[in-house]
């Protein structure tokens, strides 16, 4: 490829531009790569952002667990967006989105004081023929704050080997059809060692069951398939730094993630991968081993809960809303207290139940009853079961949900509301139809 085409190609795939993809057996082979890479970084006092992005290896496995159809198109817009393009034509051939650590620590004053390192992987199918991958990152204005392509060769010696690698041990917890066709849901353990198999186990029975009473989980339980996979851990819970607890476990997790005492997460993505090599999987769910409240839930990256507390059934859930979902949190703080805004008044959420009223024409408007008052007082939620509430996203002003509770507001509320049911049904459609 000459030098020219390669950038016209970029061009391309700034601009985003393309094609749509073919059927799937054109460009791709029934087998994963998966892609690894370090984002990095740091922001100035005025917030001007300093982004790397850096290959970091790359994986294949037999086996592609992902959807065939939809292509070239984004389940939803996301904080990031990962595209593979033919590299004569610059089509896009398959596209993702997702959101990161990375995205979420430049709302914090480490990043502005410290630069970091996080990784991130993706799973792609495997091209046929050499493809350029491009990632592009975005700031809270649906900004780019960070770009890279790249060159992927399917032939390349050093894309590692991972055909033959032992899986963990596993059972299906839940089948709902053939890999190929429904979605892929692996539930790790984190925190249980190996005598403590039989207790994840039965905590991912408790998360499935779960999930799949939630609707529309509960109706299209026949399109997912949940794997619990027992990775083992040397030592038994998770670490805990306010305890002075640290603990060497399968993926390294720990509470306090940018010193917020019940944000639990981890680091150490590769890791998450590597336990569950030569399982089929698309999304991902971390079960740890403690009686701590906590977790996260990050939109095609992962949730990470704690599974002994009183609330692990209604966090559970409401963090898958968040990774697989893609939604955000209807609940908010008075916004005096929150040092940075993570939603701007002239950008609309990609979150599908979160509104700046930038553009609400495209969110839930075709949902409200007739004479429904924007906003809409909390007193009238009996009346508006879908409105237009203020506070959501963390910020009292400004931002705005579509119910007065939600499964997505408080562990209290029993349901997701009708534009959340809405919005991970149609995600569902699109991975599977």
């Amino acid at each position: 490829m000459t030098t020219m085409r390669i950038l016209l190609a970029a061009i391309a795939m700034t601009l985003g531009l393309g094609m749509s993809a073919q059927e799937f057996g054109k460009h791709f082979a029934d087998s994963t790569l998966r892609l690894d890479y370090i984002f990095g970084g740091m922001a100035d006092k005025n917030g001007n952002i300093d982004c790397s992005i850096l290959f970091d290896g790359a994986t294949r496995t037999p086996g592609w667990a992902g959807r065939r159809h939809n292509l070239d198109k984004l389940p939803l817009r996301g904080n990031g967006q990962l595209a593979l393009r033919d590299i004569v034509t610059g089509d896009t051939i398959y596209a993702t989105s997702f959101s990161t650590l990375f995205q979420e620590w430049f709302g914090t004053d480490e990043s502005m004081k410290t630069p970091r390192p996080f990784e991130c992987s993706f799973l792609v199918p495997m091209p046929h023929d050499r493809t350029i991958v491009d990632i592009m990152l975005y700031d809270s204005h649906d900004k780019p704050m960070g770009n890279m392509w790249h060159i992927i060769d399917p032939s390349d010696i050093l894309i590692a080997d991972r055909s033959k690698a032992a899986a963990n041990p596993h059972r299906y917890i839940h089948r709902g059809g053939d890999s190929a066709k429904a979605i892929d849901v692996a539930i790790l353990a984190e925190g249980y060692t190996e005598a403590e198999a039989d207790k994840f186990y039965a905590d991912a029975q408790t998360a499935v069951d779960a999930i799949l009473s939630h609707e529309p989980f509960k109706s299209r339980a026949e399109d997912f398939n949940f794997v619990a996979v027992a990775a083992p851990s040397a030592e038994s819970g998770v670490s805990v730094p306010r305890l002075g607890e640290w603990k060497s476990t399968a993926v390294g997790s720990n509470f306090s993630t940018f010193y917020s005492d019940r944000y639990l997460t981890t680091g150490n993505v590769k890791d998450i991968h590597d336990c569950l090599v030569n399982i089929p999987y698309e999304h991902i769910i971390i079960l740890a081993n403690t009686n701590e409240y906590g977790g996260g839930g990050i939109y095609n990256f992962y949730t990470l809960t704690t599974a002994g507390h009183a609330n692990f059934r209604p966090v559970v859930v409401h963090e898958f809303g968040h990774s697989f979902g893609g939604l955000g949190d209807e609940y908010f703080y008075d916004n005096d207290d929150i040092d940075v805004a993570t939603y701007n008044s002239d950008v609309e959420p990609w979150e599908q139940n979160l509104t700046t009223m930038a553009d609400f024409a495209s969110k839930w408007q075709d949902m409200l009853k007739p004479g429904t008052p924007v906003p809409t007082p909390s007193a009238d939620a009996v009346k508006y079961p879908v409105g237009v509430y203020e506070g959501g996203g963390y910020q009292s002003k400004g931002v705005y949900r579509p119910a007065d509770d939600c499964r997505m507001r408080t562990n209290t509320a029993p349901a997701f509301c009708p534009v959340c049911v809405r919005a991970i049904d149609r995600l569902i459609d699109f991975y599977v139809k």
